[in-house]
């Protein structure tokens, strides 16, 4: 179990001061100037030493992902990208940093953007996160009077600009092509790849597009040196997570804690164990609502991480653990997923503009019962040909829920639809 003081994000549940000056009492924008002298290649060389991946869900590793950036400028300017969109269903980890740490996340972009060479960052934040979006900007603020911000940021000698812009609430302005053109005043419509955006990104310059809490951590990984952060974990899964925990537990909470954790011991430890005890546990979906569910049994003895999940058919993703218990219509939650996927499409590619109301359509029969059994193989083919075949990975966000239903409870998917045709199915599944 993590302790206290290996914690980053020191102030999650908002019961100390979240102004500038509980900031720096905990210990943020400590030396801030000084890690700065150190140069780009030392911070980059950090990061990639710390073995810190992405936290907004892929888990792509944070400091490669910085090294893609152009060393020396060709006249256009470079920029970071914050994605705080977190529009993922039962995910709501970021939304806490924003609300109650909002400093660990501005003194993050600071020194990210000089490591890139960016003299401005933009924080996309999610349409519907009206207050986290008041504290955050309220913390912006007090950086800019401060001197924190702005010319000569922070006394380091690099001119810095750092922006908030409130995105519309639209899910697929998370994927990081989509933000960019929703920052630019577009439609939020993927872009295709290459360019990437390193390359060419927000104005057509160089760009990189980072989860909060991916640049939240990094000023406490450069203070306390890539050796501590890696010494949570596992090889390749290094790091503190912060977990977010809804659904059938005794008490759901949002929490930070070492990666690698056991699942039962997250669960037992934070959550005060499954609502009726673990017999009652169904299913569990590991990391957002994109990614697989996984059977209670298969799942009770996983690790929390990216390696461990994958091995179990699932991923971690945002590592938002929704819990289900035996009381659940898995069929009926995973249809309710689709709906969101099918809802959120921006409706580019044909796969996913078709597909996902397609899949949606039979799974809202499956539910009743009212399909063939066959239509249980048809359907698990079409979600095959929507998966990789989209301009973003929004097919298979929605393709991977129903793949995981039907691999692990195609039994209760022809039972519905056996019970229906017998007229033994219960008003309760018909609804």
């Amino acid at each position: 179990m993590l302790k206290d003081e290996d914690r980053i994000f020191t102030n999650l549940y908002g019961m100390k001061d979240r102004s500038l000056r509980g900031a720096q009492a905990r210990g943020h924008w400590d030396g801030t100037a000084n890690i700065i002298e150190k140069g780009r290649d030392w911070i980059v060389d950090q990061m990639k030493a710390s073995g810190l991946r992405g936290r907004g869900g892929a888990g792509f590793p944070t400091g490669l992902k910085w090294s893609f950036m152009p060393k020396e400028s060709d006249g256009r300017p470079h920029y970071l990208v914050v994605n705080a969109d977190e529009s993922e269903p039962g995910t709501c980890k970021d939304r806490e940093i924003m609300r109650h740490d909002p400093h660990t996340l501005i003194e993050g972009c600071l020194i990210a953007s000089f490591a890139m060479g960016a003299h401005a960052s933009y924080i996309y934040i999610r349409g519907e996160y009206i207050r986290e979006k008041e504290a955050l900007q309220a913390a912006i603020d007090e950086a800019y009077d401060a001197g924190l911000l702005g010319k000569n940021a922070a006394g380091s000698g690099w001119d810095f600009d750092l922006y908030l812009a409130h995105g519309a609430g639209a899910y697929i302005c998370g994927e990081e092509t989509a933000l960019i053109e929703s920052l630019e005043g577009k439609k939020g419509m993927p872009r295709m790849k290459p360019p990437f955006p390193a390359g060419a990104g927000l104005y057509g310059c160089p760009t990189t597009v980072n989860n909060v809490e991916s640049i939240a951590v990094v000023p406490t990984i450069l203070r306390r040196g890539p050796d501590w952060f890696s010494g949570f974990g596992r090889q390749n899964n290094a790091g503190t997570k912060i977990f977010a925990v809804s659904g059938h537990v005794n008490n759901p909470c949002v929490v930070e804690e070492a990666m690698s954790i056991p699942f039962e011991e997250l669960i037992d430890k934070h959550c005060g164990g499954v609502r009726g005890g673990w017999d009652n546990l169904k299913a569990v979906i590991p990391g957002g609502s994109s990614v697989p569910c996984v059977r209670g049994e298969k799942i009770r003895d996983a690790i929390m991480d990216f390696d461990a999940l994958k091995e179990v058919g699932s991923s971690l993703g945002t590592a938002a653990v929704i819990v289900m218990d035996k009381d659940t219509d898995i069929i009926k939650a995973i249809w309710r997923l689709s709906k969101f996927y099918k809802h959120e499409s921006c409706g580019q590619c044909t796969p996913c503009r078709e597909g996902t109301g397609w899949m949606m359509r039979v799974m809202d029969r499956l539910v009743r019962g009212e399909a063939e059994v066959e239509e249980v193989d048809m359907l698990f083919d079409v979600t095959k040909q929507v998966e990789g075949h989209t301009i973003c990975a929004l097919g298979d966000a929605a393709a991977w829920p129903i793949q995981g239903l039907i691999r692990n409870f195609r039994d209760e998917i022809e039972d519905r639809i056996k019970a229906k045709r017998t007229g033994r199915l219960s008003a309760v599944a018909a609804e």
